[in-house]
Protein backbone atom coordinates (compact mmCIF):
# COMPACT_ATOMS: atom_id res chain seq x y z
CA UNK A 1 0.00 0.00 0.00
CA UNK A 2 1.28 3.45 -0.95
CA UNK A 3 0.94 6.06 1.82
CA UNK A 4 1.38 9.84 1.87
CA UNK A 5 1.91 11.51 5.24
CA UNK A 6 0.99 15.17 5.73
CA UNK A 7 2.38 16.72 8.89
CA UNK A 8 5.24 14.25 8.73
CA UNK A 9 7.49 16.02 11.25
CA UNK A 10 4.87 16.36 13.98
CA UNK A 11 4.08 13.86 16.72
CA UNK A 12 1.52 11.90 14.67
CA UNK A 13 3.64 11.99 11.53
CA UNK A 14 6.77 10.71 13.26
CA UNK A 15 4.88 7.85 14.89
CA UNK A 16 3.17 7.03 11.59
CA UNK A 17 6.59 6.68 9.97
CA UNK A 18 7.63 4.37 12.79
CA UNK A 19 4.53 2.22 12.27
CA UNK A 20 4.96 2.19 8.48
CA UNK A 21 8.59 1.11 8.79
CA UNK A 22 7.47 -2.03 10.61
CA UNK A 23 5.37 -3.19 7.64
CA UNK A 24 6.99 -4.37 4.43
CA UNK A 25 3.72 -3.92 2.54
CA UNK A 26 3.50 -0.19 3.37
CA UNK A 27 5.46 2.13 1.08
CA UNK A 28 5.67 5.79 2.12
CA UNK A 29 5.65 7.69 -1.17
CA UNK A 30 5.22 11.33 -0.13
CA UNK A 31 5.87 13.54 2.90
CA UNK A 32 4.74 17.07 3.70
CA UNK A 33 5.57 19.36 6.60
CA UNK A 34 4.79 22.90 7.67
CA UNK A 35 8.19 24.58 8.15
CA UNK A 36 10.55 21.92 9.49
CA UNK A 37 12.70 21.26 6.44
CA UNK A 38 15.47 19.65 8.47
CA UNK A 39 13.05 17.15 9.99
CA UNK A 40 11.39 16.53 6.63
CA UNK A 41 14.66 15.88 4.82
CA UNK A 42 15.83 13.61 7.63
CA UNK A 43 12.60 11.59 7.45
CA UNK A 44 12.78 11.46 3.65
CA UNK A 45 16.32 10.08 3.76
CA UNK A 46 15.46 7.52 6.44
CA UNK A 47 12.43 6.22 4.54
CA UNK A 48 13.68 6.74 0.97
CA UNK A 49 10.94 9.20 0.03
CA UNK A 50 11.51 11.62 -2.85
CA UNK A 51 8.21 13.51 -3.21
CA UNK A 52 8.27 16.30 -0.62
CA UNK A 53 6.39 19.50 0.14
CA UNK A 54 6.69 22.35 2.64
CA UNK A 55 3.55 24.36 3.43
CA UNK A 56 5.53 27.56 3.97
CA UNK A 57 6.46 28.71 0.47
CA UNK A 58 9.36 30.93 1.63
CA UNK A 59 10.91 28.12 3.65
CA UNK A 60 10.43 25.71 0.76
CA UNK A 61 12.26 28.00 -1.68
CA UNK A 62 15.12 28.50 0.75
CA UNK A 63 15.51 24.73 1.11
CA UNK A 64 15.23 24.07 -2.63
CA UNK A 65 12.02 22.07 -2.27
CA UNK A 66 9.95 22.46 -5.44
CA UNK A 67 6.52 21.89 -3.93
CA UNK A 68 5.98 24.84 -1.61
CA UNK A 69 3.04 26.66 -0.08
CA UNK A 70 -0.47 25.28 0.49
CA UNK A 71 -0.80 24.65 -3.24
CA UNK A 72 2.38 22.62 -3.16
CA UNK A 73 0.94 20.34 -0.49
CA UNK A 74 -2.19 19.81 -2.61
CA UNK A 75 -0.04 19.02 -5.65
CA UNK A 76 1.89 16.49 -3.60
CA UNK A 77 -1.36 14.75 -2.67
CA UNK A 78 -2.58 14.73 -6.26
CA UNK A 79 0.73 13.51 -7.71
CA UNK A 80 1.65 10.95 -5.05
CA UNK A 81 -0.54 8.13 -6.34
CA UNK A 82 -1.13 7.20 -2.70
CA UNK A 83 -3.70 4.60 -1.77
CA UNK A 84 -4.06 6.28 1.62
CA UNK A 85 -3.31 9.81 2.80
CA UNK A 86 -2.66 10.36 6.49
CA UNK A 87 -3.63 13.96 7.19
CA UNK A 88 -1.90 15.12 10.38
CA UNK A 89 -1.74 18.80 9.43
CA UNK A 90 -2.46 21.08 12.40
CA UNK A 91 -5.47 23.40 12.16
CA UNK A 92 -8.01 24.43 9.55
CA UNK A 93 -5.31 24.33 6.86
CA UNK A 94 -5.87 20.58 6.78
CA UNK A 95 -9.35 20.85 5.25
CA UNK A 96 -8.18 21.45 1.69
CA UNK A 97 -5.75 18.55 1.99
CA UNK A 98 -8.52 16.20 3.13
CA UNK A 99 -10.62 17.21 0.13
CA UNK A 100 -7.61 16.78 -2.17
CA UNK A 101 -6.98 13.28 -0.85
CA UNK A 102 -10.55 12.18 -1.56
CA UNK A 103 -10.50 13.88 -4.97
CA UNK A 104 -7.34 11.95 -5.81
CA UNK A 105 -9.09 8.66 -5.08
CA UNK A 106 -7.25 7.88 -1.86
CA UNK A 107 -8.59 6.63 1.44
CA UNK A 108 -8.26 9.25 4.19
CA UNK A 109 -6.71 8.56 7.59
CA UNK A 110 -7.80 11.68 9.43
CA UNK A 111 -5.80 13.07 12.32
CA UNK A 112 -6.79 16.64 11.41
CA UNK A 113 -10.03 17.04 13.35
CA UNK A 114 -10.44 20.59 12.05
CA UNK A 115 -11.34 19.18 8.62
CA UNK A 116 -14.65 17.98 10.01
CA UNK A 117 -15.10 20.80 12.50
CA UNK A 118 -14.70 23.54 9.91
CA UNK A 119 -16.11 21.76 6.87
CA UNK A 120 -17.94 18.63 8.00
CA UNK A 121 -20.74 18.70 5.40
CA UNK A 122 -18.26 19.38 2.59
CA UNK A 123 -15.95 16.54 3.62
CA UNK A 124 -18.85 14.09 3.97
CA UNK A 125 -20.14 15.05 0.54
CA UNK A 126 -16.68 14.57 -0.98
CA UNK A 127 -16.36 11.24 0.83
CA UNK A 128 -19.68 10.00 -0.54
CA UNK A 129 -18.75 11.03 -4.09
CA UNK A 130 -15.30 9.45 -3.84
CA UNK A 131 -16.48 6.04 -2.69
CA UNK A 132 -13.39 5.90 -0.47
CA UNK A 133 -12.99 5.23 3.26
CA UNK A 134 -12.38 7.74 6.07
CA UNK A 135 -10.60 6.25 9.08
CA UNK A 136 -10.29 8.45 12.19
CA UNK A 137 -6.84 8.59 13.79
CA UNK A 138 -7.69 10.53 16.95
CA UNK A 139 -7.46 7.97 19.75
CA UNK A 140 -11.00 8.70 20.93
CA UNK A 141 -12.67 8.49 17.54
CA UNK A 142 -10.65 5.45 16.54
CA UNK A 143 -11.83 3.81 19.77
CA UNK A 144 -15.44 4.68 19.04
CA UNK A 145 -15.20 3.44 15.46
CA UNK A 146 -13.84 0.14 16.70
CA UNK A 147 -16.56 -0.21 19.34
CA UNK A 148 -19.22 0.66 16.77
CA UNK A 149 -17.98 -1.87 14.21
CA UNK A 150 -20.78 -4.31 13.51
CA UNK A 151 -23.32 -2.56 15.74
CA UNK A 152 -26.73 -1.94 14.21
CA UNK A 153 -27.47 1.78 13.89
CA UNK A 154 -30.64 1.58 15.93
CA UNK A 155 -28.84 -0.35 18.69
CA UNK A 156 -26.65 2.61 19.64
CA UNK A 157 -27.97 4.95 22.34
CA UNK A 158 -24.93 7.21 22.63
CA UNK A 159 -21.17 7.42 22.51
CA UNK A 160 -18.87 8.56 25.30
CA UNK A 161 -15.73 10.59 24.68
CA UNK A 162 -13.19 10.48 27.48
CA UNK A 163 -11.06 13.50 28.42
CA UNK A 164 -7.92 13.38 30.52
CA UNK A 165 -8.81 16.76 31.99
CA UNK A 166 -5.39 18.11 31.03
CA UNK A 167 -2.90 19.66 33.45
CA UNK A 168 -5.50 21.85 35.17
CA UNK A 169 -8.09 19.25 36.11
CA UNK A 170 -9.83 20.26 39.33
CA UNK A 171 -8.56 23.85 39.27
CA UNK A 172 -10.91 26.77 39.91
CA UNK A 173 -11.23 29.91 37.79
CA UNK A 174 -9.26 31.82 40.41
CA UNK A 175 -6.47 29.25 40.27
CA UNK A 176 -6.31 29.47 36.48
CA UNK A 177 -6.01 33.26 36.41
CA UNK A 178 -2.21 33.28 36.46
CA UNK A 179 -1.17 29.97 34.91
CA UNK A 180 1.44 30.29 32.19
CA UNK A 181 2.35 28.65 28.91
CA UNK A 182 4.71 26.13 30.51
CA UNK A 183 1.96 25.08 32.90
CA UNK A 184 -0.51 24.55 30.05
CA UNK A 185 2.00 22.49 28.07
CA UNK A 186 2.69 20.08 30.95
CA UNK A 187 0.15 17.44 29.94
CA UNK A 188 -0.01 14.58 32.48
CA UNK A 189 -0.65 11.76 29.99
CA UNK A 190 -0.03 12.52 26.32
CA UNK A 191 3.00 13.95 24.49
CA UNK A 192 1.55 16.18 21.74
CA UNK A 193 2.21 19.36 19.82
CA UNK A 194 1.81 22.74 21.52
CA UNK A 195 -1.52 23.72 20.00
CA UNK A 196 -3.34 20.49 20.78
CA UNK A 197 -1.81 20.42 24.27
CA UNK A 198 -3.22 23.86 25.03
CA UNK A 199 -6.55 22.72 23.58
CA UNK A 200 -6.46 19.80 25.99
CA UNK A 201 -5.83 22.20 28.88
CA UNK A 202 -8.85 24.36 27.94
CA UNK A 203 -10.99 21.28 27.03
CA UNK A 204 -11.45 22.83 23.59
CA UNK A 205 -9.88 19.70 22.16
CA UNK A 206 -12.75 17.67 23.58
CA UNK A 207 -15.23 20.20 22.24
CA UNK A 208 -13.77 19.86 18.75
CA UNK A 209 -13.97 16.08 19.14
CA UNK A 210 -17.68 16.34 19.99
CA UNK A 211 -18.28 18.13 16.69
CA UNK A 212 -16.07 15.65 14.86
CA UNK A 213 -17.99 12.72 16.36
CA UNK A 214 -21.25 14.27 15.18
CA UNK A 215 -20.07 14.15 11.58
CA UNK A 216 -18.14 10.88 11.77
CA UNK A 217 -20.91 8.83 13.30
CA UNK A 218 -24.05 10.73 12.29
CA UNK A 219 -25.16 11.26 15.88
CA UNK A 220 -27.12 14.18 17.29
CA UNK A 221 -25.29 16.18 19.95
CA UNK A 222 -27.48 14.91 22.77
CA UNK A 223 -26.12 11.42 22.01
CA UNK A 224 -22.46 12.45 22.43
CA UNK A 225 -21.31 12.42 26.06
CA UNK A 226 -18.06 13.67 27.56
CA UNK A 227 -16.54 12.40 30.81
CA UNK A 228 -13.24 13.24 32.47
CA UNK A 229 -11.08 10.16 32.85
CA UNK A 230 -7.61 11.18 34.10
CA UNK A 231 -5.91 7.79 33.59
CA UNK A 232 -6.48 7.92 29.78
CA UNK A 233 -6.89 4.14 29.73
CA UNK A 234 -10.47 4.03 28.46
CA UNK A 235 -10.35 5.82 25.11
CA UNK A 236 -14.02 5.70 24.18
CA UNK A 237 -17.27 3.95 25.02
CA UNK A 238 -20.52 3.11 23.27
CA UNK A 239 -23.85 2.71 25.04
CA UNK A 240 -26.20 0.17 23.47
CA UNK A 241 -29.97 -0.02 23.85
CA UNK A 242 -29.83 -3.26 25.84
CA UNK A 243 -27.83 -1.56 28.60
CA UNK A 244 -24.41 -2.80 27.51
CA UNK A 245 -21.49 -0.38 27.55
CA UNK A 246 -18.66 -1.26 25.17
CA UNK A 247 -15.27 0.27 25.96
CA UNK A 248 -11.95 0.49 24.12
CA UNK A 249 -9.25 0.06 26.77
CA UNK A 250 -5.46 0.20 26.58
CA UNK A 251 -2.31 2.10 27.48
CA UNK A 252 -2.26 5.64 26.05
CA UNK A 253 -0.13 5.22 22.92
CA UNK A 254 -0.93 6.85 19.58
CA UNK A 255 0.76 4.05 17.67
CA UNK A 256 -2.34 1.94 18.27
CA UNK A 257 -4.89 4.13 16.41
CA UNK A 258 -2.25 5.05 13.81
CA UNK A 259 -1.58 1.38 13.12
CA UNK A 260 -5.30 0.66 12.95
CA UNK A 261 -5.68 3.38 10.31
CA UNK A 262 -2.62 2.41 8.25
CA UNK A 263 -3.41 -1.31 8.18
CA UNK A 264 -7.24 -1.15 8.13
CA UNK A 265 -9.20 -3.41 7.93
CA UNK A 266 -6.50 -5.65 9.40
CA UNK A 267 -5.30 -5.25 12.96
CA UNK A 268 -1.52 -5.48 12.94
CA UNK A 269 0.95 -5.90 15.77
CA UNK A 270 2.51 -2.80 17.35
CA UNK A 271 5.26 -2.15 19.88
CA UNK A 272 2.81 -0.27 22.13
CA UNK A 273 2.95 -1.31 25.81
CA UNK A 274 0.33 -3.74 27.03
CA UNK A 275 -2.00 -2.90 29.90
CA UNK A 276 -0.94 -5.00 32.90
CA UNK A 277 -4.17 -6.22 34.47
CA UNK A 278 -2.29 -7.95 37.30
CA UNK A 279 -1.22 -4.57 38.67
CA UNK A 280 -3.79 -2.81 40.83
CA UNK A 281 -5.05 0.44 39.35
CA UNK A 282 -8.23 2.49 39.35
CA UNK A 283 -10.37 3.99 36.61
CA UNK A 284 -11.97 7.29 37.59
CA UNK A 285 -14.75 9.12 35.74
CA UNK A 286 -16.32 12.49 36.45
CA UNK A 287 -18.40 15.08 34.58
CA UNK A 288 -16.42 17.95 33.03
CA UNK A 289 -16.49 21.34 34.74
CA UNK A 290 -17.87 23.45 31.89
CA UNK A 291 -18.26 26.52 34.10
CA UNK A 292 -14.50 26.70 34.61
CA UNK A 293 -13.47 25.22 31.24
CA UNK A 294 -15.94 27.08 29.06
CA UNK A 295 -14.45 26.05 25.72
CA UNK A 296 -16.19 22.68 25.87
CA UNK A 297 -19.60 24.32 26.29
CA UNK A 298 -18.83 26.86 23.56
CA UNK A 299 -17.89 24.08 21.16
CA UNK A 300 -21.02 22.06 21.84
CA UNK A 301 -23.18 25.18 21.38
CA UNK A 302 -21.42 25.98 18.09
CA UNK A 303 -21.98 22.45 16.88
CA UNK A 304 -25.67 22.61 17.70
CA UNK A 305 -25.96 26.01 15.99
CA UNK A 306 -24.40 24.47 12.86
CA UNK A 307 -23.67 26.34 9.66
CA UNK A 308 -20.41 28.21 9.90
CA UNK A 309 -20.41 28.44 13.71
CA UNK A 310 -18.04 25.46 14.20
CA UNK A 311 -15.68 27.01 11.64
CA UNK A 312 -15.74 30.34 13.48
CA UNK A 313 -15.14 28.52 16.77
CA UNK A 314 -12.15 26.67 15.37
CA UNK A 315 -10.53 29.66 13.66
CA UNK A 316 -11.00 31.91 16.68
CA UNK A 317 -9.51 29.26 18.91
CA UNK A 318 -6.46 28.85 16.67
CA UNK A 319 -5.82 32.59 16.84
CA UNK A 320 -6.43 32.75 20.59
CA UNK A 321 -4.14 29.80 21.32
CA UNK A 322 -1.40 31.35 19.16
CA UNK A 323 -1.75 34.59 21.14
CA UNK A 324 -1.52 32.67 24.41
CA UNK A 325 1.58 30.76 23.29
CA UNK A 326 3.14 34.08 22.25
CA UNK A 327 2.52 35.49 25.73
CA UNK A 328 0.04 38.13 24.54
CA UNK A 329 -2.96 36.92 26.54
CA UNK A 330 -3.69 34.90 29.65
CA UNK A 331 -5.03 31.36 29.71
CA UNK A 332 -8.61 32.36 30.58
CA UNK A 333 -8.65 34.88 27.74
CA UNK A 334 -8.74 32.03 25.21
CA UNK A 335 -12.37 31.18 25.93
CA UNK A 336 -13.33 34.85 26.10
CA UNK A 337 -11.86 35.55 22.65
CA UNK A 338 -13.63 32.54 21.14
CA UNK A 339 -16.95 33.60 22.66
CA UNK A 340 -16.50 37.16 21.36
CA UNK A 341 -15.85 35.86 17.85
CA UNK A 342 -18.92 33.62 17.93
CA UNK A 343 -21.00 36.64 18.94
CA UNK A 344 -19.41 38.97 16.39
CA UNK A 345 -19.36 36.84 13.25
CA UNK A 346 -22.50 36.06 11.27
CA UNK A 347 -21.16 32.86 9.74
CA UNK A 348 -24.17 31.76 7.69
CA UNK A 349 -24.35 28.41 5.92
CA UNK A 350 -21.40 26.29 4.84
CA UNK A 351 -22.02 24.83 1.39
CA UNK A 352 -18.70 25.30 -0.39
CA UNK A 353 -15.04 25.57 0.52
CA UNK A 354 -15.28 29.31 -0.15
CA UNK A 355 -17.95 29.53 2.57
CA UNK A 356 -15.57 27.88 5.01
CA UNK A 357 -12.71 30.18 4.03
CA UNK A 358 -14.93 33.26 4.44
CA UNK A 359 -16.11 32.22 7.91
CA UNK A 360 -12.56 31.32 8.89
CA UNK A 361 -11.20 34.70 7.74
CA UNK A 362 -13.99 36.62 9.47
CA UNK A 363 -13.33 34.84 12.75
CA UNK A 364 -9.60 35.48 12.60
CA UNK A 365 -10.22 39.15 11.82
CA UNK A 366 -12.60 39.44 14.77
CA UNK A 367 -10.00 37.98 17.13
CA UNK A 368 -7.27 40.20 15.67
CA UNK A 369 -9.35 43.32 16.21
CA UNK A 370 -10.21 42.28 19.74
CA UNK A 371 -6.55 41.65 20.52
CA UNK A 372 -5.58 45.08 19.17
CA UNK A 373 -8.27 46.73 21.28
CA UNK A 374 -7.37 44.88 24.47
CA UNK A 375 -3.65 44.08 24.18
CA UNK A 376 -2.42 46.52 21.58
Amino acid sequence: MRVAILGATGSIGRQALEVAAAHEDIEVVALAAGRDTEGLLRAAAAHDVHLLAIADATVARAAGITLGGPEGVLRLVAESGADLVLNAIVGAAGLAASLAALAAGADLALANKESLVAGGPIVLDALARSGRVLIPVDSEHSALAQCLAGAEDDAVESVVLTASGGPFRGRSVAELAEVGVADALAHPTWAMGEKITVDSATLMNKGLEVIEAHFLFGLSYDRIEVVVHPQSIVHGMVRLRDGALLAHVGCPDMRVPISYALTYPRRSATAAPRLDLTRAFSLDFAPPDTDTFRCLALARAAGIAGGGAPCVLNAANEEAVAAFLAGRIRFLDIAALVEDALDAVDSGLVVTLDDVLAADAAARLAVSRRLLAVVG
